[in-house]
């Protein structure tokens, strides 16, 4: 089965790379008993993960039991996964398989996996190692052939150096990980999974689906959904509900969108942010650079100024003459360097040896704010407007160019 089979057949919108990747190894990995550990941010649509390895393994025809480890309170949870024998605990009148005895021959999806107890990891840890497990109050040990597949949204290595999760267990889950792209990482499927949401509600309340206009579309692009998949559900449905409006602009869209501090979060190992930082350095040691040089040519100029019989060739005298240019000082007269400031300083001349011209001298920001507002339009006046064709030419993200136009006000062609 390949990526786009899978999507038909689980609903799965979206042609994002990382998307397809996770769906890759998913597919890759199904035929075989392997641990796999889904990882990605809450609301990211990591349930579909299990299932996909699941229905398309040769267990597909066992039982498929999701666990959601965080709701299950921590003094019944060894119960449920692994069963109990009559009066094992109070109110245990009678003998209960768990989940991994019904599960035999199937899959376990344990959904926020780091939420299990410690007492409760160590059961697991044994069930991944030998297959074997105990049910609480007995003694007898019992044989199960599942296969085990975790997720979580927390830092599972943080979690680890806190020590409220086991290293071994860590890495018997994570024989092989599967990563989910947040939302705001797949910002080419967004208008995408929004009309497959406004369709859905649509047919499930009968009327007509809700769409956007272009103005929208951008802000909802821009947008980065902390929630990602779960919130963008959730605002297609109080859009669909509550709208009389059947056509959904920019104004009323950002009426619903929470109000975020920072709307583009810096990611960590995010190759456009780690470009911006290489060029902004380089911005700045640049603008050092010119600042140094300025600074030495005023040192020259106030060297030579103490000085009334310095005598100068002609190359030299040039050389001379271009320092006070470009610092706007007054020259010589041909055949000396006059002090600075002097009373008795004569009208200025040009050496017959050496042309030269007067040149007005700008100060240059050296802002770095600035300087990107100015290569953002330069880029954007060079693609005529285009903002694919300029972000490709910036090296940042089509997202990222269109954020810092709102951020500058700049003006597209």
């Amino acid at each position: 089965m390949n990526i786009q089979q899978v999507k038909q057949r689980f609903g799965i919108i979206g042609n994002a790379t990382l998307l397809n990747r996770a769906l890759e190894v998913a597919i890759q990995v199904a035929p075989t008993d392997i641990s796999v550990l889904v990882t990605g941010e809450s609301g990211t649509g990591k349930e579909i993960i299990p299932q996909v390895i699941h229905h398309i393994s040769a267990r597909k025809h066992g039982e498929y039991i999701a666990v959601n480890c965080g709701a299950i309170p921590e003094g019944t949870i060894d119960s449920e996964l692994f069963g109990h024998e009559k009066g094992a605990f109070t109110g245990a009148s009678g003998s209960r398989q768990g989940y991994f005895e019904v599960a035999n021959g199937g899959t376990i999806f344990l959904d926020e996996v780091a939420e299990l107890p410690m007492q409760t990891q160590v059961r697991l840890l044994r069930v991944l190692e030998t297959g074997e497990f105990i049910r609480v109050g007995s003694s007898k040990v019992i044989k199960t052939n599942v296969r085990v597949v975790a997720a979580t949204n927390e830092n599972m290595l943080k979690a680890i150096s806190s020590g409220k999760f086991r290293e071994d267990l860590y890495y018997r889950l994570n024989t092989v990980p599967i990563q989910l792209p947040p939302l705001r990482d797949r910002f080419e499927d967004i208008h995408l999974i929004f009309r497959k949401f406004a369709q859905d509600f649509a047919d499930k309340y009968r009327m007509p689906a809700i769409k956007l206009t272009e103005d929208a579309v951008e802000i909802m692009v821009a947008y980065p959904w902390p929630g990602n998949i779960r919130q963008l559900k959730n605002l297609v449905e109080q859009l669909s509900v509550i709208e009389t409006v059947r056509e959904i602009n920019s104004t009323l869209l950002d009426s619903y969108l929470p109000k975020l501090a920072d709307k583009s979060p810096v990611r960590i190992n995010d190759p456009v942010n780690e470009a911006f930082s290489e060029r902004e350095i380089m911005y700045k040691f640049l603008f050092e650079m010119k600042k140094d040089l300025t600074e030495l040519k005023k040192l020259v100029v106030e060297l030579i100024s103490q000085r009334n019989d310095i005598h100068l060739n002609n190359d030299q005298t040039a050389v001379v003459n271009r320092i006070y240019s470009d610092l706007n000082e007054p020259i010589n007269n041909g055949s000396r360097i006059l002090p600075v400031g002097r009373p008795d300083l004569p009208n200025v001349k040009k050496p017959e040896s050496e042309p030269f011209e007067m040149h007005e001298v700008y100060e240059e920001s050296l802002s770095l704010e600035d300087r990107e507002k100015e290569l953002i339009q330069k880029a954007l006046e060079k693609h005529r407007g285009k903002r694919k064709y300029a972000a490709s030419e910036l090296g940042i993200s089509e997202r990222t160019l269109y954020r810092k136009i709102k951020e500058y006000n700049l003006t597209e062609l």
